[in-house]
């Protein structure tokens, strides 16, 4: 069964986690968890507060569920895996300071394996220096962060570049999924 890696830390986002953890498999595919540390890691749920009177310009962040992370980023190799789930949250915030995985992001992009990326994830294509000349889309608030990493930034809810597929967030997971497994079973 084709592996694909799913980096996560504290305070991934559990929706744009947990949609791919579940459908991929669906399709064949064993989502490998790695983080920091082989360990449990805790998710959040992001949203706006419902009451409209009372404004509040940030996402608040409530826990979530947990996920077991079963590998460190530093034991990862990148031919082992047939692509890579990048999800977003706050922890692509943290965790993009990880050399280990900076080194393998950056191998699976070199070695042209297909890569789904929402939300802050592309804080670490950034970091990987991954993303350089290719179209991306994000949510709004890192668009710099994209640009920083001299992608051209696109407002859209999805956006394919080449074997690069990135959607602004948990409510673009369908066609984030959609796109991704194409790009999965193109490759194989």
């Amino acid at each position: 069964m084709a592996k694909i890696l799913m980096p996560i830390g504290d305070a991934t986002e559990a929706l744009d986690t947990f949609y791919a953890y579940y459908r991929l498999p669906e399709d064949g595919y064993e989502v490998i968890v790695a983080g920091p540390e082989a360990r449990l890691y805790h998710t959040v749920l992001h949203e706006i507060p419902p009451n409209p009177d009372v404004p509040w310009d940030i996402t608040q962040e409530r826990p979530g569920y947990h996920l077991q992370a079963t590998v460190a980023f530093r034991d990862l190799r990148a031919e082992d895996y047939a692509g890579m789930f990048i999800s977003g949250g706050r922890a692509p915030e943290y965790i993009r300071y990880d050399k280990d995985l900076r080194r393998v992001t950056r191998e699976i992009s070199t070695a042209g394996k297909p890569i789904a990326c929402l939300c802050h994830g592309i804080e670490i294509l950034t970091a990987a220096d991954c993303i350089k000349g290719k179209r991306v889309t994000t949510v709004p608030k890192c668009a710099m962060d994209a640009e920083q990493g001299g992608a051209i930034y696109v407002n859209e809810p999805v956006v394919v570049d080449g074997l690069l597929v990135t959607a602004r967030g948990y409510q673009d997971n369908t066609g984030l999924l959609q796109e991704f497994m194409r790009m999965l079973r193109e490759a194989a």
